[in-house]
């Protein structure tokens, strides 16, 4: 696990190395163990370490092959590469260390371009090989591991954070689209940048540079089109033993490793199909004093069963809020998920003690663990409860509502779930993912957020949904694409990274992957129930106390904060005329309205808005502004 940075010429060759240094230093927190530059030709590649696997000098990149004439930058893991390096040493490949990055090497030259689909793990790399004069851009297949490009008639820029990215000399120009985006769903869609000279490389890709061309390729798709032939049993099975597979694969490391458990269903089949294969395995929850937000009593249960040796880490409120500027601090384009916070405490406490720990992230998306998944279940059934609620939907929108108490909650639940029957397929999801919907957009923004391009990017996401469709794959697909690679994935990287701390999900294994995109979709999302499969697949395993529980959930306290501490940097820093005028990007009454709102507690989502705004006008001042 590390940071990438370099650059590639096409004619006109400048000298950026200082540029390159300055952007590994921006890295230092993905690769505080070793930096390193190589200038090979027309190819200049950087790269900050992080040692999990072969800590050894000999395993430093950049890594030059001289038998074959190679070098590689590379970023992730490769979690089969045992197997590979197995198959290449009996076929007469020697090694000289024992890291994965080399088996990347020597698999290219057995294969070719076609090796990168067989890797399994998450990865991004730039790979030259100098005898074809062809330079090899690749990246995972569902974008675990950031990638940024910038390319000009003279050259290719490339790093794995837009913050070292934009250490070279790079127009600073915000994609108005992508402002009107982030403050639609609070983040950026993956297949696009706040910047508009700046692409993400994009996941599931590589792309081959030669003779000054740039070709993309895409090496692998998700399967939701054939649908498996297996009853529910052997799919729970099936589902168990791929997933030990990947748990078992991503144990592999040559420094201390733990999982998070947070006593959800999870992360805890993570931690105990872990722990039948790691002794005194380490596992670490957060907690919190109080008991309505607390739920490591889940995780206790766990750890005891799977015997781990667990951690709790115990915050107070206050401390989420002394670490809310290091999280905007190191957040060097607008991401607004408040949860990130959470993470960003998290991964700095288990850094402590391990440098790889293993989440469950992506089981929400692959399952259906979302309220929106049951809500989008409900609206495609022919209920009367349906018919009712569309003809009485205008009535509903007279009785107040917030997200401040229980009963004011559900009612602005049932308004919007009502609100959303009256859509198609594809409008009610976009909508359902959104913080601020679309119509709104003007009344905040003052600046063109370039409709066109904005219903593009909608248009792009949304186009596997389909119209009265009884199968929910079609929503599981699209999730993985927009809100797994943009929201989750994002946000488990860079707050673990800022931590210097190593990441993997199981759950994204692709072999797992695709095995639930091609189950019915009544095996994720059934009733009610959500996640079907590995809620009544994990039974056997993991303590009865995880099933049928109230979720208690918790979220970030952010009117408490607007409220409290944050009301004057809100009445400074956000309601600073003067500045939001000469800025002109937003409207300024609408961010007055905003504040109100919240501190008047007649909010239902202005608190997630506002935070928005914050967000933004941090990143605009640190990194826009700078």
């Amino acid at each position: 696990m590390c940071g990438i940075a370099g650059w590639i010429d096409f004619k006109n060759p400048n000298d950026y190395t200082q540029n390159l240094e300055n952007a590994l230093l921006k890295l230092h927190l993905r690769g505080p163990d070793h930096t390193a530059i190589l200038h090979q030709n027309i190819v200049h590649l950087g790269h900050a370490r992080l040692s999990i696997i072969d800590v050894s000098d000999v395993a430093h990149q950049p890594m030059f092959n001289y038998e074959h004439n190679l070098c590689i930058v590379f970023n992730g893991e490769i979690f089969n590469f045992l197997e590979l390096k197995q198959e290449l040493i009996n076929e007469g490949y020697k090694f000289q260390n024992q890291s994965d990055t080399e088996v990347i090497l020597q698999l290219y030259q057995k294969e070719g371009e076609k090796c990168f689909q067989r890797l399994n793990g998450f990865f991004a790399f730039v790979l030259y090989d100098i005898t074809q004069k062809k330079v090899f851009i690749v990246r995972d297949r569902y974008g675990i591991k950031p990638l940024y490009i910038h390319q000009n008639e003279n050259s290719l820029f490339f790093a794995s954070e837009l913050k070292a990215l934009m250490e070279f000399p790079i127009p600073k120009n915000i994609q108005n689209a992508a402002v009107g985006l982030f403050f639609n769903l609070n983040y950026l869609p993956p297949n696009i940048s706040i910047y508009e000279d700046v692409q993400p490389f994009p996941y599931a890709h590589y792309a081959v540079i030669e003779n000054q061309n740039i070709q993309f390729h895409k090496y692998y798709e998700i399967k939701p089109q054939k649908i498996l032939s297996l009853d529910y049993e052997q799919a729970q099975k099936d589902l168990l033993n791929l997933l030990e597979d990947a748990i078992q694969k991503r144990l592999i490391a040559d420094v201390p490793l733990g999982v998070f458990l947070s006593g959800g269903i999870d992360s805890s089949v993570i931690a105990t199909l872990a722990a039948k294969h790691q002794k005194h395995l380490k596992t670490f929850s957060i907690g919190f004093e109080n008991p309505l937000y607390d739920e490591t009593y889940y995780a206790k249960l766990v750890a005891q069963k799977a015997q781990t040796e667990h951690t709790v880490f115990t915050l107070k409120m206050e401390e989420l809020y002394e670490n809310l500027f290091h999280v905007l601090d190191y957040l060097d384009e607008p991401f607004a998920d408040a949860s990130a916070i959470n993470f960003y405490i998290l991964s700095k406490y288990t850094q402590q003690q391990v440098t790889v720990a293993l989440s469950g992230d992506g089981a929400d998306e692959l399952f259906g663990g979302y309220t929106k998944h049951v809500g989008e279940y409900q609206a495609r059934q022919n209920h009367l409860a349906n018919q009712i609620l569309k003809v009485i939907q205008p009535v509903l929108n007279f009785i107040p509502s917030n997200r401040n108490s229980k009963l004011g909650r559900k009612i602005w639940q049932i308004q919007k779930y009502a609100k959303g029957l009256k859509d198609s397929s594809a409008e009610r999801y976009w909508k359902w993912c959104s913080v601020l919907e679309e119509n709104v957009l003007p009344k905040l923004l003052a600046l063109d957020y370039n409709k066109t391009h904005f219903n593009q990017i909608k248009n792009f996401y949304t186009q596997n949904i389909q119209e009265k469709s009884i199968s929910m794959n079609d929503v599981f697909l699209t999730d993985l694409q927009l809100v797994l690679s943009g929201d989750m994935l994002v946000k488990g990287d860079r707050m673990s990274m800022a931590n210097s701390l190593e990441v993997r999900v199981p759950f994204l294994d692709y072999r797992v992957v695709d095995f639930v995109n091609q189950l019915p979709s009544e095996y994720k999302v059934y009733g009610n129930m959500r996640k079907r499969i590995l809620q009544d697949a994990s039974k056997k395993i993991l303590p009865s106390e995880l099933y049928n529980r109230p979720k208690q959930g918790f979220e970030v306290p952010l009117k408490d904060w607007f409220c409290g501490p944050m009301k004057s940097y809100l009445e400074k820093e956000i309601l600073n005329l003067d500045f939001v005028q000469e800025q002109g990007i937003f409207h300024y009454e609408k961010l007055k309205e905003l504040c109100h709102m919240v501190w008047e507690g007649k909010n239902t989502k202005e608190d997630w808005t506002l935070w928005s705004v914050v967000v933004f006008q941090h990143w605009y001042k640190k990194y826009y502004q700078a």
